[in-house]
């Protein structure tokens, strides 16, 4: 991909409202996260990088900024004996919260109870609370997500033993 073009959607994406922004067209492969905190750009040494092309550094770039981000991503195994055992997953992409506020007690908590139809948690979706309805009658076993992660859609959120 050529270097005005990088530029221009870099220029694109920081003036739009969007937190994350991912592209790949044939070996190029580009990635912006907006969502990290912007006043640590000035301490690092950001780079952009593209699968076919050299890195660019920050200054090459001029005024634009890119954060290099690494994840870490480790699967839990999740061995389910117990047939009544249900999952709850989320029906959208956006941030999980447990509570209507940080101040506030959990909607749910491992070991309540919940029916059909209670809110169990909040995902927020561009700029929107979504509250999340349980789908069972039971008891919460495990919450698989914690306050402020993203969630992606049909990620598990709780397990929930049915009764």
């Amino acid at each position: 991909m050529e270097f005005e073009k990088i530029k221009e959607l870099i220029k694109l994406v920081d003036s739009s409202s969007l937190a994350f922004f991912e592209l790949q067209s044939g070996n190029d492969h580009i990635k912006m996260d907006k969502s990290l905190v912007r006043g640590v750009a000035d301490n690092t040494s950001n780079l952009v990088s593209t699968s076919s092309s050299p890195v660019i550094s920050k200054e090459k770039v001029e005024n634009a900024v890119v954060e290099k981000e690494e994840i870490v991503v480790t699967e839990k195994e999740t061995v389910i004996d117990d047939k009544d055992i249900s999952v709850i997953t989320a029906p959208m992409v956006g941030t999980f919260y447990s509570s209507a506020s940080p101040e506030s007690k959990p909607f749910v908590e491992i070991g309540g109870t919940v029916s059909k139809g209670k809110v169990i948690c909040i995902i927020e979706a561009m700029k929107l609370m979504n509250e999340i309805e349980s789908e069972f009658n039971g008891t919460i076993v495990e919450r698989l997500v914690n306050d402020g992660d993203m969630v992606e859609y049909g990620q598990p959120l709780f397990k929930i033993k049915e009764v």
